[in-house]
């Protein structure tokens, strides 16, 4: 995932540049003779693309299309349900056109975004769709469990799963995974996608472990935004400190201010949030905080949730609303 990007793009360059890393996933479902048809993207020009999880579920032969038409068989690396997030690989002696990933966190609302993919099937394959980004950081019910995902009014169809969503430059910044819709009204302009500043972790955890590793818990609730408490001194300001936990072992108090992460200043929760995601459990990570007019320097040795209801605290809620009814293409 790259924080770097160049000048925005036209939305002709952006399907010129983008299109040939989108390929079309058809997957043969064990349990009937059906076929799931969704979408993923190349990451890698060695032949690793990501789709969603949802779209190869069940599946027992998956075969990739490129825009060109040119197939693949494809084999299936690791996927994991909760992030809804799956790697396949592809045997190419060519290197394939892969897609740069931009930060997702650098998006705000009213950014421009492009959808590729293919909507209702091969026949639509390769439809580029615009939009703006509605909300960030969104928390949607999905098929009974809770994701944090771009909200966009691109227009997605079933078929658009696991297809990217794209920046002004060019850049992969979400994976779409959903379109809501209700069975009272009609529902238009509600798209999600996962936002690819919290994919790098997961994705090189499938590749790596073939499964995605626990996230440490730092045991700290702060506020959204930083304040600045001295001259050229921001801080994010810890309001609880949860007991045994990691944080707590390193001397963290309630009224601190946290400056910094693992070396990267922290102006906002997703900020914390970003650091953390790049640590495992018994990693050490260090923290400096303010207190009392002094910066002190801390360790954190990080590690699980102390139980499961204290597992998710480091960060404030601010959800979205999700709408009564979800269905995912």
């Amino acid at each position: 995932v790259q924080r770097e990007h160049g000048e925005s793009k036209t939305a002709q360059e952006i399907y010129q540049l983008v299109n040939p890393s989108v390929v079309t996933v058809m997957v043969q479902l064990e349990r009937d003779d059906r076929v799931s048809v969704g979408t993923g993207v190349i990451f890698t020009e060695d032949g690793y693309l990501i789709t969603n999880y949802h779209v190869v579920k069940g599946g027992r032969d998956c075969v990739i299309a490129l825009d060109t038409g040119y197939s693949y068989q494809a084999k299936y690396v690791a996927g994991d349900a909760k992030n809804d997030l799956a790697v396949l690989k592809v045997e190419t002696e060519t290197p394939l056109p892969a897609a740069a990933f931009g930060d997702s966190d650098l998006l705000t609302v009213g950014d421009k975004v492009y959808a590729i993919g293919n909507p209702l099937g091969v026949e639509l394959r390769g439809t580029l769709t615009d939009g703006i980004v509605s909300a960030i950081n969104r928390d949607v019910l999905v098929d009974g469990k809770t994701m944090t995902l771009i909200q966009t009014n691109a227009a997605l169809n079933s078929g658009n799963s696991g297809g990217p969503l794209i920046n002004e430059y060019g850049q992969v910044v979400g994976i779409n995974v959903i379109k809501m819709s209700s069975s009272y009204s009609n529902v238009e302009g509600l798209g999600f996608a996962i936002p690819s500043a919290s994919m790098g972790r997961l994705v090189n955890d499938l590749l790596q472990y073939g499964e995605v590793q626990p996230e440490p818990v730092l045991g700290i609730t702060v506020m959204s935004m930083a304040e600045q408490v001295e001259t050229d001194v921001w801080g994010l300001e810890v309001m609880e400190v949860t007991a045994d936990s990691a944080a707590d072992a390193a001397g963290v108090q309630v009224g601190d201010y946290v400056v910094s992460a693992g070396g990267q200043e922290t102006l906002t929760s997703q900020d914390l949030l970003r650091v953390r995601q790049q640590y495992h459990i018994g990693d050490t990570m260090p923290m400096t905080v303010w207190r009392d007019g002094e910066l002190l320097e801390v360790t954190l040795v990080l590690k699980d949730s102390v139980d499961d209801a204290e597992g998710a605290e480091d960060l404030p809620d601010e959800s979205g609303q999700a709408p009564e009814e979800d269905a995912g293409p």
